[in-house]
């Protein structure tokens, strides 16, 4: 409908709502009229009156370009002519200040200046009693609500509020329906494959009629982010709107969720819109499953899983991810002309990310907006050229990846904020500082970790282009085990890989993931997996012995249910898309099942002394200021790397206290109370000659 024309057909609902009323009204008075019939010329008078009446309605029905407001109404809830004229009865004393009076006179009581059921037995057309029935559809759907007062009868009658904006051609959602859902926004296009899903969506609601008749549609897969698009693109195409229930605010009460249906059952036939309950994250199972067996219309029902109910049949649509040409497809009109300057590098951005419209046109302005702001770097190279330069080993100085300096690294770190959102919620993000420099590592182990990013870098071209994914989707997870003592370096392992791939770098809590209640953490692990599949970041379970360990012998219910969350996360793990990095002091305790499918495997050893003495040369920052140290000496502390960090950064303090430069004696003092810390003894072997 245009503006024009809806501006039309405003004014000529108004007209022929005024129309409808002055029929009631003209009721009212005839039966305010009815003691004094015996005069003729009254009786004369009251039947010109009713003839203008009717022309006045019959002008304003051949004025209305399309149905009526009311005439809509009265066909949604069937009601009869009875119904509608009382209806109109309750809406004339919110229009019209002289229906109230008219009301009092008609009664005979100047107390009852509003409407009231035997009021519309008496004056209105057609009466019958089963209009004001709880079941009827004037209190069943809350068309009019029943005051309190001595008979029903004799009680005071009100139109809904929402009902009352509706016939006067007013479209807003219902005030108690505000804040518990929330509209869609329908996007300007979908991928090819979303786009049929939302074709044969429409065509599902269009073959049934009514409306209330339709199946309930469930939309189920993993990708999450589609499926509200998709709905909205439906609803778009119908010219409906459609509204977002989450399934956390389901009422848990029978009686608030038979009041919600109905609630909602109205609005829907009023507003002519959907209702889409997100089930995918929520605990509430048996409310939502309840509620759905009731509410009727167009509903559609999100979740992971195959949504099934017991009474009612379910359509299901599986979702999946938009496929590599749909998303380059959408990149290239995202990006225009600039797709020139990625110098073909647009692939690696699309193997890693995997990100719904909406968020690649918001990746694609940001990082247009960022390089339109900013000067390229002399390089101008990718994170993944750059880290194939001398053999992945990169100097401190180049190795801050923080600044982007070309389109490509603008574009790669706007889709790693767009992919974050979710996760951000689930773990704690590390922003990795740690460089090849900075890791002091036999040459076994540091070959092992360059191997592992070229495993992250070049994944696509093998399981796509190469076809080994055509082999099946098992062991195409990449996943690592940092085995060693703590302090050894395996957190900081993990930054430089993250600092070298761009990647985010997160590490899951496991307090957070564990949890006692079967399949909690089940639940807990596939939202974290979940979340970071759009953007491919690395997981660090730190510690994760404590939640990989030995599978044991089943010896009652809770070693059955704890077996069954270690094989869902040797599953997970092997189709993340992503690196999962598992750190753990204890190699021994973690079951043979993760070795086997864990594909590296990084033995981080305590340092002897000459790898102790190069973490000595390399623990100072550039600008912190030393007086004479002498390395070879600092090398005899028999401690780990992380231990040798906290000995530095507290002789740095102690030093920056008396207002010198980090002298030996700092960091004896400092040694001292990190051997305290550890109940460990200092031997004079360690510190002979310090001082």
């Amino acid at each position: 409908m245009t503006a024009a024309s809806s501006v039309d057909w405003h004014r000529a609902n108004q007209r022929f709502l005024m129309a409808r009323l002055e029929v009631v009204r003209e009721a009212l008075t005839q039966h305010r009229r009815q003691s004094f019939a015996s005069a003729q010329n009254s009786g004369e008078q009251s039947e010109r009156r009713a003839e203008e009446v009717r022309q006045i309605l019959l002008e304003a029905t051949r004025a209305l370009p399309t149905r009526s407001a009311l005439d809509a109404l009265c066909e949604a809830f069937r009601l009869s002519p009875f119904e509608r004229d009382l209806l109109l009865l309750c809406a004339g004393v919110e229009l019209d200040s002289a229906f109230a009076e008219l009301c009092a006179t008609a009664q005979g009581d100047p107390q009852r200046a509003y409407p009231t059921f035997s009021l519309a037995l008496a004056a209105l057309g057609e009466p019958h009693w089963s209009a004001i029935t709880p079941t009827a559809p004037l209190r069943r759907w809350r068309l009019i609500e029943l005051g309190v007062g001595e008979t029903v009868t004799g009680s005071p009658l009100r139109i809904d509020e929402r009902v009352l904006h509706h016939l006067t051609g007013i479209s807003c959602l219902d005030s108690r329906l505000q804040g518990l859902v929330e509209p869609l926004a329908n996007p300007a296009e979908l991928p090819g494959s979303h786009h049929e899903l939302a074709r044969r969506l429409v065509r599902l609601w269009t073959q049934s009629e009514p409306p209330q008749h339709c199946s309930l549609i469930n939309l189920c897969g993993e990708h999450h982010q589609g499926k509200e698009a998709v709905i909205a693109f439906a609803c778009g195409e119908m010219g409906l709107q459609s509204y977002l229930l989450r399934g956390a605010d389901v009422p848990q009460s029978p009686a608030e969720r038979e009041g919600l249906s109905r609630l909602w059952e109205r609005e829907a036939a009023l507003g002519g819109c959907a209702l889409v309950v997100d089930a995918s994250d929520s605990d509430h199972s048996h409310a939502i499953r309840s509620f759905l067996e009731n509410v009727r219309g167009m509903i559609v029902v999100l979740s992971r899983e195959p949504f099934s109910l017991p009474r009612r049949p379910v359509i299901r649509l599986n979702i999946i991810a938009p496929s590599s040409a749909e998303q380059r497809e959408r990149w290239q009109q995202a990006l225009g002309e600039r797709l020139s300057r990625l110098d073909g590098r647009l692939d690696a951005v699309i193997s890693q990310f995997t990100l719904s419209a909406e968020a690649i046109d918001a990746a694609s302005a940001a990082a247009l907006s960022a390089i339109d702001g900013n000067v390229p770097g002399p390089s101008g190279e990718s994170p993944e050229v750059e880290a194939e330069i001398s053999n992945g080993e990169k100097d401190c100085a180049n190795c801050d990846v923080s600044e982007p300096s070309s389109i490509f690294e603008s574009l790669w770190d706007a889709c790693r904020t767009q992919a974050r959102a979710r996760l951000d919620d689930l773990a704690q993000r590390i922003e990795p500082a740690a460089c090849w420099d900075d890791l002091v590592l036999p040459d076994l182990q540091r070959q092992i970790l360059r191997d592992i990013a070229v495993h992250v870098r070049q994944r696509a071209r093998i399981y796509e282009e190469w076809g080994f994914a055509s082999k099946g989707s098992r062991g195409l997870g990449l996943s690592a085990l940092f085995a060693g003592p703590s302090g050894t370096g395996k957190t900081m392992a993990a930054e430089v890989l993250a600092n070298e791939l761009r990647l985010d770098l997160y590490r899951i809590d496991l307090s957070q993931v564990v949890n006692k209640y079967i399949g909690e953490t089940e639940k807990n692990l596939r939202r974290v997996f979940e979340a970071a599949e759009s953007g491919g970041a690395i997981l660090l379970f730190d510690e994760a012995d404590a939640l990989f360990g030995k599978r044991t012998e089943v010896k009652d219910s809770h070693d059955r249910y704890a077996n069954i969350e270690i094989s869902y996360l040797l599953q997970r793990m092997e189709t993340y898309r992503g690196l999962a990095i598992l750190t753990t002091n204890m190699k021994s305790v973690l079951d043979s099942a993760f070795l086997r499918r864990i594909r590296f495997v990084v033995q981080f050893p305590f340092p002897d002394a000459a790898q102790r003495a190069e973490i000595w040369r390399r623990i100072f920052p550039a600008q912190t200021p030393v007086g004479k140290l002498d390395i070879n000496k600092l090398a005899r502390l028999n401690v780990a790397g992380g231990n040798i960090r906290n000995i530095a950064l507290q002789a740095a303090f102690l030093a920056a206290d008396s207002c010198e430069p980090v002298r030996m004696f700092h960091l004896l003092r400092a040694a001292r109370s990190e051997y305290a810390k550890l109940e460990k003894p200092l031997t004079e072997a360690e510190v002979s000659n310090w001082a």
